[in-house]
């Protein structure tokens, strides 16, 4: 099983190599469009009105949750979240996910605290592979224009 995962997830990797290939030229919602697979995300965002921010200067550091991420939240939850009557609910969701400032995978250390945009804080740790709140990091470092993203493969909940 450690195995298939882990052919599977090198595989994906250069597989989206290619996509972020240049990415530093684009910024974070450029870059997140350009892969592929955060369409959900960036739906999120532009529900959420938060598109304009995330294609501002920054920097920014985003724990990106791919569409499998948010396939995985149970039936219903995210046509929930993007109905207008939920976009504050939305807004808490995804700013949970950005940190102010460009924080690079060699910044990091076990146990770290970071705060959110939205206020709170994520919890990383780097011992067995990094994990933000739970979530495990399976892409790291992909650099934008205003800041950097980190593939995560869940999408991690305000406290």
């Amino acid at each position: 099983m450690f195995r298939r995962t882990y052919l599977a997830l090198t595989a994906a990797a250069f597989i989206a190599g290619p996509a972020f290939a240049g990415g530093h030229s684009m910024d974070i919602v450029d870059t997140a469009a350009n892969a592929g697979s955060f369409e959900t995300l960036l739906a999120a965002a532009t529900a959420a009105g938060l598109v304009d921010t995330l294609k501002s200067e920054g920097p920014f550091t985003v724990f990106a949750p791919t569409d499998d991420a948010f396939a995985a939240l149970p039936e219903g939850t995210v046509e929930s979240l993007l109905l207008p009557e939920n976009k504050d609910q939305l807004t808490a969701i995804l700013t949970y996910h950005v940190i102010s400032g460009k924080v690079m995978s060699t910044d990091l250390s076990n146990n770290m605290m970071a705060a959110t945009v939205q206020g709170g804080e994520v919890t990383i740790m780097t011992e067995g592979g990094v994990t933000v709140d739970g979530a495990n990091v399976v892409q790291a470092d992909i650099e934008a224009s205003n800041g950097v993203i980190h593939v995560i493969d869940a999408v991690i909940m305000p406290k």
